[in-house]
């Protein structure tokens, strides 16, 4: 049997797969929407729980959209963090960064999950299983759409605002009642470049 590290398709995934980074940087290009539409299809290649695939998506791209979504949540993230007795200068430092990730992406991706077509049950421990298993399914339908962006030239970053202020995100972005926003994953060509290293396998496996 031939060895599959020696193999160029196997090469070629793991160039990919270590060399993605969350970018927060991005040039001032747009990117065109069929190639959106390429990652979004990687996206919902994804497996799922009982084949529901009960992701959602919702692509911004219009600076009106992304200006209204992220003052809007600066807006609670402001009033939380005060809450906090975080100080103010702090507070708005951080609003500023977070403002300055989300008007320079060329696009935002909301990835929302549904539970429409999710199995029912009448007993709380089945039914948050099954609430589990949905989120985990939209999550690695976008780890899907992160890889195929990163194989396009662009980069990612993953960002779980959404999930602090669900209501908020589905009225700006004039979504349906059962989609329950998960994150908001920026995408754009790369303004700058990053390494990283990761814990030793050793420490985060065990051996049974």
């Amino acid at each position: 049997m031939n060895n599959l590290a020696d193999s160029t398709e196997t090469f070629d995934f793991w160039e990919l797969a270590k060399s993605r980074r969350s970018i927060r940087r991005y040039q001032d290009r747009p990117i065109d929407g069929a190639l959106l539409e390429k990652l979004l299809a990687a996206a919902i290649w994804a497996p799922s729980a009982h084949n529901r695939q009960p992701w959602r998506f919702c692509v911004v791209t219009t600076p009106a959209t992304k200006q209204a979504l992220s003052a809007h949540m600066a807006d609670y993230w402001r009033s939380d963090l005060g809450a906090d007795g975080a100080d103010p200068a702090f507070i708005e430092r951080r609003i500023t960064i977070s403002h300055a990730r989300l008007m320079g992406a060329a696009a935002l991706i909301l990835a929302a999950v549904s539970m429409e077509e999710m199995d029912v049950y009448p007993d709380t421990r089945r039914s948050q299983a099954e609430w589990t298993m949905a989120v985990q399914s939209v999550a690695l339908a976008c780890q899907n759409l992160m890889l195929a962006a990163h194989a396009y030239g662009l980069g990612t970053c993953w960002m779980c605002a959404p999930l602090f202020v669900p209501q908020l995100v589905r009225t700006v972005l004039t979504l349906p009642d059962h989609w329950q926003p998960q994150a908001l994953i920026t995408v754009g060509y790369p303004a700058e470049e990053k390494t990283k290293e990761r814990a030793p396998l050793a420490s985060r496996v065990l051996w049974r």
